[in-house]
């Protein structure tokens, strides 16, 4: 393609409300209570803690190091926000009760009425893909970027699967390559407990891609196929534990921003991993996720390359406050939030009408 015809593309592309400007007296730190699913139950008979993302904030909130005033509210991603990436076909096949039970493994769904589903089930991940893409603009512009949600790395553009119905990973990379200029490489790094196997069938034949996964060789979902993406694949036996899993990891981002250097980093930090997960089969301590993220925000930060993450994977109750435990621990590292409240002494109504995406007016409605 041109640098001309790239030019075109930039300036075709639809109108979305997920890039308005954020001003500088937010944190790059993207949340919305929809986040949450709560309905009836339900969500318990997933293993998934439907809660957690809520309880992430609740923890840096108690620890001081987030207001509702300097946080960035997610929007939610719309039709043709998803249709940047998704196929009409399987966004329609989602008007199916019985394709989002079986997207998000929780059967009773399909007893359901779509409009609840919809309301109750999707529309959280929508609006956590929504927080992924605007985390992403954001890591371009401030350095780095987390979203509290996100990461639905089984989900590609027609198929969802393993909790994923939204691919808000090639979503938030899509988004960058076409509308913001100097970003046209990207490196994902996966390190949930499972293979990436939904951007990997995304970006199989897109050199710009550059794809790291380091997961359990044994588990959900070992698509083959999509494994062809994967330029540094690290495959891990049951149980594998803390030294030699950081040893791994620090090599391996070392080796992977070394052979590419990516104009943003896009990190997966699924805590599935953890010893005891139901679903991972890793054996990592708490302090070796919080070790973990500390290795890849460095290597990214060492090199001044942006980085987005997002949370993904994690199946027991403890995760919530693992993953505040990390943020805190960045934070404390001088890796995240040193230049961002430069305007700390402004009143939080003004700053928290500001850091809703840019507008006083919010897109969302109540349940």
């Amino acid at each position: 393609m041109s640098h001309k015809e790239e030019n075109e593309g930039k300036r075709s592309s639809h109108h979305t409300e997920l890039y308005t400007s954020i001003p500088r007296t937010c944190l790059p730190i993207v949340y919305h209570p929809d986040y949450n699913i709560t309905f009836m139950g339900l969500e318990k008979l997933h293993p998934f803690d439907a809660g957690k993302w809520g309880k992430v904030i609740h923890f840096l909130k108690e620890e001081h190091f987030i207001t509702d005033g300097n946080i960035v509210e997610a929007r939610e991603a719309t039709e043709e926000d998803l249709l940047v990436v998704h196929t009409k076909r399987y966004l329609n096949r989602l008007k199916w009760s019985l394709v989002v039970a079986t997207i998000t493994e929780i059967p009773p769904l399909l007893f359901l009425p779509n409009f609840l589903v919809q309301r109750k089930v999707l529309r959280p991940l929508r609006t956590q893909t929504g927080g992924t893409i605007m985390a992403g603009k954001l890591a371009v512009d401030r350095g780095w970027a987390i979203n509290v949600g996100g990461g639905f790395h089984h989900c590609s553009s027609d198929k969802g699967g393993g909790f994923c119905a939204f691919a808000d990973i090639t979503l938030a990379i899509k988004f960058l390559f076409e509308r913001v200029e100097g970003v046209s490489r990207a490196t994902i790094i996966d390190l949930d407990a499972h293979q990436g196997n939904g951007h990997e069938r995304d970006f199989l034949d897109d050199r710009r891609v550059f794809i790291m996964d380091v997961y359990n060789r044994y588990i959900y979902p070992g698509d083959e196929y999509a494994k062809r993406a994967i330029k540094r694949k690290v495959e891990l036996d049951w149980g594998t534990e803390d030294s030699e899993y950081l040893q791994k990891v620090e090599l391996h981002c070392d080796g992977a921003l070394n052979e590419v250097r990516p104009d943003i980093i896009v990190y997966n930090a699924g805590t599935d991993i953890l010893d005891g997960d139901p679903l991972g089969g890793l054996s990592i301590s708490p302090q070796g996720i919080v070790n973990r993220d500390e290795i890849v925000f460095r290597a990214a930060m060492r090199r001044g390359i942006p980085i987005l993450m997002v949370t993904s994977g994690g199946y027991q109750k403890k995760t919530a406050r693992i993953i505040a435990d990390s943020i805190l621990n960045l934070h404390r590292q001088g890796l995240i939030g040193a230049e961002a409240l430069e305007g700390e002494g402004s009143s939080s109504l003004v700053t928290s009408m500001m850091c809703s995406s840019g507008s006083v007016g919010s897109t969302f409605t109540a349940v």
